[in-house]
């Protein structure tokens, strides 16, 4: 375990702390589409993710779910640092975009690193910061954008993420990660592809210009 976080983590984390965290985290395997957390779920551990990508998603009782951000290598999630130190139900759902491997970390260890690590602290703050800032983005697109420009965006961002231009997703998924409806998406992914940025196939969508 100590190896995978020091690829990781190793910038981020001193070498102490990595040692103290592969002594403690318990490492849990997830393939593409495994729920990680759920809405209404208490969260005892915090993750911290080792490789893959993870999506996380806000659940909308009336129209479904709204994706807010992914996690990549190297990243944990605020939201799940709020619920931990708070004692509070989750308020998102965490599902593996692709296999990724994830270290749990006990809450315990979590307020003891705090004043023990100043990398430990940044990386909580930092953590705290960056998606903050990519739910505001996520407000943003919902607010201002057309929905052809936040299609595209969620086209780019996946691309990122699985590092691959093939983006293996139905209309309808796509549709109920946007909050919309398949008709519309499929409307949309039709007048991107006459446009050259994707190429629609039977069960993928490549995108061409990703940039």
């Amino acid at each position: 375990m100590e190896e995978q976080l020091i690829q990781a983590y190793s910038g981020v984390f001193e070498a102490a702390l990595i040692k103290e965290i592969s002594g403690v985290a318990t490492i849990a395997d997830y393939n593409e589409g495994d729920h990680l957390i759920d809405i209404g779920q208490y969260i005892r551990q915090m993750p911290l993710l080792i490789s893959g990508a993870i999506k996380i998603l806000r659940e909308d009782k009336v129209e479904g779910e709204l994706l807010l951000y992914f996690l990549e290598k190297g990243d944990t999630c605020a939201m799940t640092l709020a619920c931990c130190m708070g004692d509070t139900k989750s308020e998102i759902r965490a599902i593996a975009e692709t296999k990724a491997t994830v270290a749990m970390i006990p809450i315990s260890k979590m307020e003891e690193w705090l004043g023990k690590y100043k990398s430990w602290r940044n990386f909580v703050f930092t953590s705290y910061n960056k998606r903050l800032t990519e739910m505001l983005s996520a407000i943003d697109n919902l607010a201002f954008m057309k929905m052809d420009e936040r299609l595209l965006n969620y086209l780019k961002e996946k691309a990122k993420v699985t590092k691959s231009a093939i983006i293996v997703n139905t209309h309808q998924e796509i549709a109920y990660e946007l909050n919309t409806s398949r008709v519309v998406v499929s409307r949309l992914l039709k007048a991107l592809e006459n446009e050259n940025i994707i190429k629609l196939n039977r069960n993928t969508i490549e995108l061409l210009h990703n940039k």
